[in-house]
């Protein structure tokens, strides 16, 4: 039996999805884990693959304990360079683990639908071929930490995915969604289908089959390169990855000045 992975998940109701289901095909364990009703995080991960930090309703700004907690904690991963992924708020507790800020649009604009991904050059050195649409369901963005590399980017919200050191990725976007979770969100979380920039509930469903197919074959694709082993001889320093290219241009320059945000 092959060591599971690590999940962590914020709400009583929340699933891994379709990346638990990508796994659990794989014949990987689950370990699942919700640390916001007590649930004790590992002091190491050498019993798990790898670790994976699911979204939620909250900020990676609260000030509750268990979002403090978590956030101290992915420094256990990152220190063994374990397989690590963000997804959303997963994603925004990563950066600001690694020094970023995360921080709502400017202009209250959210992003709750499908919206069009951009890879960079390193995006397409992880895996290929991305997805053009992926889905999206959060009104906070992050900077692009120091020494990480961009992945993919969008419109309103310039970061979308990008790589730290050997094994730890972010993803804003949601490829975890289900039909099922796409019915349970437009409905208990109703309210943000009204804020600035989100898709009517009914684009929302539209857009899957048009989109989905895409995403599913990106999904397989990226978890089989996340589980892969690590490289140490490639990766000795997670900071010099900033070394000048594609994804180190966004650390520096304009990709600086503009943040987490594009001007639209």
């Amino acid at each position: 039996m092959p060591n599971p992975v690590l999940v962590v998940l914020h709400q009583e109701c929340s699933t891994p999805g379709r990346v638990g289901q990508f796994l659990q095909a794989r014949g990987i364990p689950l370990d699942i884990r919700r640390p916001r009703y007590g649930d004790r995080l590992p002091e190491t991960l050498t019993e798990h693959a790898g670790a994976i930090v699911f979204g939620g309703p909250m900020s990676a700004n609260d000030p509750d304990d268990f979002v403090k907690t978590e956030i101290d904690w992915l420094a256990v991963p990152l220190a063994e360079q374990k397989p690590l992924l963000g997804i959303c708020l997963g994603a925004q507790m990563l950066a600001k683990q690694l020094g970023a800020r995360v921080a709502p649009h400017p202009d209250g604009h959210v992003e709750v639908g499908y919206y069009p991904l951009r890879v960079t050059l390193d995006g397409r050195r992880v895996c290929g071929p991305w997805p053009g649409h992926v889905y999206q369901w959060h009104r906070e963005g992050f900077e692009l930490p120091a020494g990480a590399r961009l992945l993919a980017e969008g419109d309103a919200f310039r970061n979308q995915a990008f790589r730290y050191g050997p094994a730890a990725y972010g993803l804003q976007f949601h490829p975890e969604v289900t039909h099922a979770m796409m019915c349970r969100w437009t409905t208990r979380g109703h309210e943000r289908l009204s804020l600035p920039g989100a898709k009517p509930r009914l684009a929302h469903f539209a857009d899957r089959p048009v989109y989905d197919g895409a995403v599913r074959a990106w999904l397989s694709a990226f978890l089989d390169a996340w589980l892969a082993p690590a490289q140490p001889a490639a990766h000795s320093d997670a900071r010099a990855e900033a070394r000048p290219g594609r994804g180190a241009e966004r650390v520096t320059g304009i990709g600086l000045a503009a943040g987490p945000f594009a001007a639209g």
